[in-house]
């Protein structure tokens, strides 16, 4: 069985199944589980994140799909060498995958057919359904199984702590810096099983463009900045798009000092199992009273006032 992975999320599920040896393509984005980069990429992107900035990124993305363009690219001469009997893709947001269209011209190279498996989670109960769908697809169902009960379990150990918590501060979670989006899909979920009130964000449905002006509106208490595919070094580094709006000031996060940077890439942005990791980073954040024994990540969060504190201490 030879499988391409056209997504992270997928390529962290393949890897759980224990179906490592048998992932013969991915993405350029494909980073977790380390070994995952000794893989054929197969997709590309013509976006560079590490180099342009939240507004070049939207600009461009924008652009794009005005003109009916995907800023996804597959390497039809890969995609052959690597010659796949399953294609894992999805339908949730061509932002972050290659359209279906792009996939059934792609494989027209392969001389044959693969199953393709295309996944459209939006909440995280469907997100844990996918890897059920995957597992039923390469043969390891079982495995699938005991992965997701095990992540329910999780998820409803949160959800037992928290689901009668009457102080729920008002949390935003910035899904985009530039222009301001809040979280959407899965996050508004995260956020209500986490113990805090969501408040803007949709569940279930994706996320949406906002203002400033509504962003104080709401008088967020705490604020999770959690741009779409960026790692905590990446956000720092485009901070001032947002901290240095006059509104910024405004906000009771702000006066609180709850206002927190985490690793979106990695917890909140992919629909894997990771995702669960991100609600207890989430829980442990806004009720670290009730969250005891548990400790988040190496790099997955940061309160920002205490970043502050230790960079003017260490300046």
């Amino acid at each position: 069985m030879r499988i391409c992975s056209f997504l992270p999320s997928t390529t962290e599920i393949v890897y759980e199944l224990g179906l490592g040896d048998n992932l013969v393509g991915v993405t350029h984005e494909c980073n977790y589980p380390p070994e995952v980069k000794e893989k054929k990429t197969v997709i590309m992107s013509f976006l560079d994140h590490k180099k342009l900035s939240s507004r070049e990124i939207d600009g461009l993305v924008s652009k794009n799909a005005a003109e009916g363009k995907s800023t996804y690219l597959v390497d039809k001469d890969a995609l052959k060498e690597a010659n796949p009997d399953i294609i894992l893709t999805q339908k949730l947001c061509e932002v972050c995958a290659v359209s279906g269209n792009q996939v059934m011209e792609a494989v027209e190279v392969l001389g044959h057919t693969p199953e393709t498996v295309s996944l459209e989670p939006t909440t995280i109960s469907e997100i844990l359904d996918t890897i059920i769908t995957i597992g039923e697809a390469t043969g390891t169902k079982e495995r699938a199984i005991e992965i997701t009960d095990k992540l329910k379990a999780r998820v409803e150990r949160i959800r037992s702590l928290l689901g009668n918590e009457r102080d729920r501060p008002r949390v935003f979670c910035l899904e985009w810096l530039d222009p301001p989006y809040v979280g959407g899909h899965w996050v508004p979920e995260m956020v209500e099983i986490a113990g805090g009130d969501n408040g803007i964000g949709k569940p279930g449905e994706p996320s949406f463009q906002v203002t400033w002006e509504e962003i104080v509106d709401f008088a967020p208490q705490m604020l999770f900045i959690m741009p779409c595919g960026f790692d905590v070094e990446k956000t720092l580094n485009e901070l001032d798009v947002v901290s240095s709006k006059d509104e910024w000031f405004s906000l009771p996060a702000t006066t609180r000092g709850q206002i927190y940077l985490v690793d979106a890439n990695s917890y909140f942005s992919r629909p894997g199992p990771r995702i669960v990791d991100g609600l207890e980073i989430l829980a442990k954040a806004i009720h670290p009273e009730v969250i005891k024994g548990y400790t988040p990540p190496p790099d997955s969060i940061i309160n920002l006032r205490n970043y502050m504190q230790i960079e003017l201490f260490s300046g």
